[in-house]
C-alpha cells in the first residue's frame, strides 16, 4: 500500500492547503470510513464541476489545483479526494473510464463533438479490506439542476454513475476502462484525449476552450 499512501504529482496530498482542507473535512472520528465520507461530500459539493476549465497544462490536474480553484472537473476531482484521503492514512488511487453521456448539454456535445466523455476520472479507497470507488465529479447543486440523483457514498459500497436519470432517461453508460493507477499516467491521460478529440489538441484550440470557459462563466 505504499505508493498508494505516499504523495504524488498530481495526487499532491502534502500540499499545505490541501493538509488544510483535509484536516477540516475529515471530520473528529477516528474511523477510516467516517473520514473518506466526509471528505467525499468535501470534496463532491465543495469544488463546482467544470468541465469548460479543461487544459493540456498538466498542472491543472492536481488535486491542489482543483482545491484553489474552486472548480474542476472530474480528474482533478478524483486527485483531490484521492490526495485528502492519503493524507488521513486512507489507501488510494485514481481510475479512468471511457463513458457514453447521454444527457449531455449541447453545449459540451459542441465543445467535445462526442457524447463519449473520454477518460473519466473517479477515486478507489481501501476501507475495511476493499477497494471501493467514489466518484464526487458532480456537485449537489448541478445534480438538482439536471434532475440526476446526486452520487451518495457511504464508503461501503461503489459510488458510480447510473445508468438512468430520475425520468428513467438513459443517463450514463460505461464503455471503456482504462484501469487504476497510483497517480495519473499523464502520458497515456493525453494522448488518449488527443485520439478521442483531436480538435482540442489542434493549434487553435486555446481560442476554442476559451471561448467555452468564458460562455460558462456568464
Amino acid at each position: 500500500m505504499h505508493e498508494y499512501l505516499q504523495p504524488g504529482r498530481f495526487i499532491d496530498s502534502d500540499h499545505p492547503a490541501l493538509i488544510e482542507f483535509a484536516e477540516a473535512s475529515r471530520g473528529g472520528s477516528g474511523d477510516p470510513v467516517e473520514q473518506a465520507v466526509r471528505l467525499y461530500y468535501a470534496v463532491r459539493d465543495g469544488i463546482r464541476y467544470n468541465p469548460y476549465v479543461f487544459s493540456r497544462d498538466p498542472q491543472t490536474l492536481k488535486g491542489s489545483h482543483a482545491l484553489l480553484s474552486g472548480e474542476s472537473y472530474c480528474v482533478p476531482k478524483a486527485t483531490l479526494l484521492a490526495a485528502c484521503a492519503r493524507h488521513c492514512a486512507i489507501p488510494a488511487r485514481i481510475g479512468l473510464a471511457d463513458v457514453r453521456n447521454h444527457l449531455a448539454t449541447p453545449r459540451l456535445l459542441e465543445l467535445l463533438r462526442s457524447e463519449v466523455f473520454a477518460m473519466h476520472g473517479y477515486t478507489e479507497l481501501y476501507l475495511q479490506g476493499r477497494w471501493v470507488k467514489a466518484t464526487p465529479a458532480f456537485n449537489l447543486e448541478l445534480c438538482r439542476v439536471f434532475k440526476v440523483a446526486p452520487l451518495e457514498f457511504d464508503g461501503l459500497g461503489d459510488s458510480v454513475f447510473h445508468p438512468f436519470n430520475q425520468q428513467g432517461q438513459r443517463y450514463m453508460e460505461y464503455l471503456l476502462d482504462h484501469g487504476r493507477f497510483a497517480d495519473v499516467p499523464q502520458e497515456l491521460f493525453f494522448s488518449h484525449l488527443a485520439a478521442v478529440y483531436p480538435h482540442l489538441f489542434a493549434e487553435e484550440a486555446p481560442l476554442l476552450m476559451g471561448n467555452f470557459q468564458a460562455e460558462a462563466a456568464r
